[in-house]
């Protein structure tokens, strides 16, 4: 099948095992990484802006969600370079958001989710799922990256069946967080 620009790039077997074996050091190293680093008790200081960094993040959580279905809907329309255009933003500012997430907890406590009854509930849940499929996620999306670049769209086409959904999942439930644990923010 061809590329975008109409050549199918010549992958040789061992290049291909070599962004395979990228995909799957990245896809336990970046998780592993971000439990790590939550775990650490002294805390870097970087400045009073970092304070920001949550609120940075639910924008760029809630800009991805809309690229997401903005390039949803491209490619439904056979609209390539918008929808090239819109999961390219998705996975750059995806990368953003880990830089920036990484960065808050480097140098500040873990918020407190202050809700009773109920709503605690929703909130652990909205939390819990939101970590574990924002593990899961990792390679579905270096994987659809890795073959809409290399031109095997039939490919991209099945494991973007996974990736989108549970990565709008992430996305939302990640501004669903914030919005619920934003109250108790210092």
């Amino acid at each position: 099948m061809e590329n975008l620009i109409g050549m199918r790039p010549a992958i040789s077997r061992e290049k291909e095992k070599k962004y395979y074996t990228l995909i799957r050091v990245l896809s336990v190293a970046i998780p592993l990484a971000v439990a790590v680093l939550l775990g650490i008790r002294q805390k870097v200081e970087l400045g009073e802006w970092t304070k920001l960094l949550p609120h940075l993040n639910a924008v760029l959580n809630t800009t991805t969600a809309v690229l997401l279905l903005v390039g949803f809907f491209a490619i439904r329309r056979h609209n390539i370079p918008l929808h090239r255009l819109s999961m390219t933003a998705s996975f750059t500012l995806g990368s953003l958001f880990l830089v920036s997430y990484v960065l808050y907890h480097l140098s500040n406590e873990s918020t407190k989710f202050g809700g009773e009854g109920a709503i605690r509930y929703v909130y652990f849940f909205v939390l819990i799922s939101h970590i574990v499929l924002s593990i899961v996620v990792v390679p579905f999306v270096l994987l659809s990256l890795y073959f809409a670049l290399s031109g095997q769209f039939e490919r991209h086409k099945k494991t973007v069946r996974w990736a989108f959904p549970i990565w709008l999942y992430v996305s939302v439930t990640g501004v669903l967080a914030y919005l619920m644990i934003s109250p108790y923010y210092r």
